[in-house]
């Protein structure tokens, strides 16, 4: 008796039924069919808007339960709800400029998005409470006592969803709202109240949010202003195009009344341009995950131009500065444990390495072009030039000729690589920064040039001492910064390559990632490029968002590091030696910095900084005078 046996083949994942139904649920209610999605050990996030949109999701786990499935739906459901009802062109000329104002603009307009499907579909609304619930439960919110220990942002947009939903909040984040309620209930009920009018209406419900923002004193009316104004233009085009219509009606003498239509709002959109790609949803919160990091899209800001800002320093200060530290790599950690963070951090990304090397092969094979001899010849001292001695022969009146290698322009270099630090970098992000640091150093060293690496962050979350001594000193007000910096050197500009490749894996470490406050940090950098003997200095920043210290936002303004952090810029590109470049992984730069690239996903940093480096060294460099003011500052 014989039987029928299927060939042997590859076996189906037991989770891939199951991804492959929540990418087609995804696809569904966002209307997207062309919707790339993925999974992956990471954070969730939605990359791009429209069909070319792609979004990751964390991988489900082998021995998946009902909660489990809950929580992983439930951010599907929150990125595809951001696709299918979040038009990207009016929240750009909606969203405020300053920090805390936009933190609290994008986690309410996630909010709505969120409240819209939740009020429509009961599946939705439970996944996405689950996936909350499992958010807020990470972040140990349930222990905290005072408001200055929790994001407005979040209690803003917990309460709108209380409002617009009537679902209550999730056990994990009561705590979140209890403490704010009170506070933003007295400044805000009646302006939280009229949301629920305008859910449908993303442009009416955005400028509500502005009422609220006013409320909480973070007014930005700049966006709104250039909204209200390019409405009226459209008006305006409108009623000169009914007056022609009824002139033209008159002169044909037909009796006849012409109705005009007002201009669709699709139209006043079009003229915006492509549009851009936007992050994961707002409404994380700076302790993410076990050691807490801050979140992606809270971080990312939309700019106002360049010249916006007054060339005056800004009020900034530091309510104490005793316990900053400024501190080696090496000495954050022990031997072993740096080598074993190093072996980590080669593993983690194994293929990377190999696409960098030919980067910076590349990298490497243009600079070495430009450092072929050269000679200036016809020269009265020098070297003897027996090439040209053939003339004294032909004819002994002939003068003897020289001639002189030339100096290449970049052999008198050094770059400093300056590496946000910050928890949203956590993961892939600070991964691949590393590594790419890690292999263009070598390759610039190769070339002759110098490279310092440097990193920043903040030795504790929410503050640390500094915000202790605030407490002590019975909380003055506008106390400045109030947070403990940790300025990391992870390769010295003189030190070879070898002795400091290991430092590089305390990146890897867990916990030492955590706030950003990216004035100062840039402001140590350019002071210690300023010491540099080297004609030409170039500082190359590397950060995935703006400055975001939860301690010092929650009692200075909301732009206050913001404010500082372009001040430095601005004295640094227009009146320092220092050369300065960024690029922004996933976050808009070039509203801060004049010579930047923003980079969608980390993959592209290795292209992004070898390309950029290129150009420099490629480019005609004229060194600009310093100021008598930064020449004091590099001698403080």
């Amino acid at each position: 008796m014989t039987t029928n046996r299927k060939p042997p083949g590859k076996t189906e994942a037991p989770q891939e039924p199951f991804r492959k139904a929540v990418a087609g649920v995804m696809r569904a209610m966002s209307g997207t069919h062309e919707l790339e999605v993925t999974f992956a050990p990471e954070k969730p996030a939605l990359i791009g808007s429209g069909e070319g949109a792609k979004v990751r999701l964390p991988e489900p786990p082998r021995k998946m339960s009902a909660h489990d499935a809950a929580i992983l739906r439930g951010h599907a459901d929150s990125l595809a709800l951001r696709l299918a009802c979040h038009d990207v062109n009016v929240h750009r000329r909606l969203v405020p400029q300053g920090s805390q104002g936009r933190a609290v603009f994008e986690a309410v307009e996630q909010a709505r998005c969120e409240a819209i499907g939740s009020r429509r579909m009961q599946g939705v609304a439970s996944n996405i409470g689950a996936m909350l619930d499992e958010r807020y439960g990470k972040g140990a919110y349930a222990t905290v006592s005072e408001r200055a220990d929790v994001p407005l942002e979040d209690a803003v947009a917990l309460m709108v969803r209380e409002r617009l939903t009537g679902l209550e909040t999730p056990p994990s984040a009561k705590k979140i709202v209890d403490l704010w309620r009170p506070w933003i209930e007295s400044r805000a009920g009646e302006d939280l109240d009229a949301l629920d009018r305008s859910i449908e209406d993303q442009r009416a419900f955005g400028k509500l949010i502005h009422k609220l923002l006013a409320d909480f004193d973070m007014a930005d009316d700049a966006n709104l202003d250039n909204e209200s104004s390019e409405e009226d233009e459209s008006e305006a085009e409108s009623t000169d195009e009914a007056d022609e219509a009824e002139a033209e009606a008159g002169e044909d003498d037909t009796g006849e009344t012409m109705e005009m239509q007002e201009s669709p709002d699709s139209t006043d959109e079009a003229e915006e341009g492509m549009m851009e790609a936007e992050d994961a949803p707002s409404g994380e919160f700076p302790e993410d995950s076990e050691t807490g990091e801050s979140d992606e899209a809270a971080e990312s800001r939309r700019p106002p131009d360049h010249g916006r800002e007054a060339r005056k320093g800004p009020d900034y200060k530091a309510f104490t500065t005793k316990f900053d530290e400024e501190v080696k790599a090496e000495d954050l950690c022990e031997p072993d444990e740096l080598d074993r963070l190093r072996s980590y951090l080669d593993k983690q990304l194994s293929h990377l390495s190999s696409v960098v090397a030919r980067l910076a092969n590349r990298l490497q094979r243009r600079l070495m072009a430009q450092q072929n001899r050269s000679w200036e010849f016809d020269l009265e001292e020098g070297i003897l030039d027996p090439a040209r001695l053939v003339r004294i022969i032909i004819d002994p009146q002939q003068p003897l000729s020289f001639k002189r290698e030339k100096d290449t322009d970049f052999r008198d270099t050094v770059v400093t690589l300056l590496l946000d630090n910050s928890g949203s970098m956590r993961g892939r992000p600070i991964t691949v920064a590393a590594t790419c640091a890690d292999i263009l150093a070598r390759t610039l060293e190769r070339c002759g040039v110098k490279v310092e690496i440097l990193g920043f962050t903040t030795r504790a979350w929410k503050g640390g001492q500094a915000r202790e001594a605030w407490l002590q000193a019975g909380k003055p007000a506008n106390p400045g910064r109030l947070n403990d910096l940790r300025h990391i050197v992870y390769k010295a500009a003189d030190a070879p390559w070898r002795r400091a490749r290991r430092n590089l894996g305390l990146m890897m470490r867990e916990g030492l990632l955590k706030e950003n406050i990216d004035g100062e940090a840039l402001d140590w950098a350019h002071r210690r490029l300023l010491h540099r003997t080297e004609q030409r200095r170039i500082l190359m920043v590397i950060s995935d968002g703006a400055p975001v210290d939860d301690s010092t936002l929650s009692v200075n303004a909301g732009n206050y590091l913001e404010k500082h952090l372009r001040y430095v810029i601005d004295e640094i590109e227009n009146r320092s030696p220092v050369e300065i470049i960024a690029i922004g992984i996933g976050h808009d730069v070039t509203r801060y910095y004049k010579r930047a690239v923003t980079i969608v996903d980390a993959e592209e940093l290795g292209g992004a900084m070898t390309e950029k480096l290129a150009e420099l060294f490629t480019e005609d460099y004229v060194p600009p005078p310093v100021s008598h003011a930064l020449r004091g500052s590099a001698r403080r």
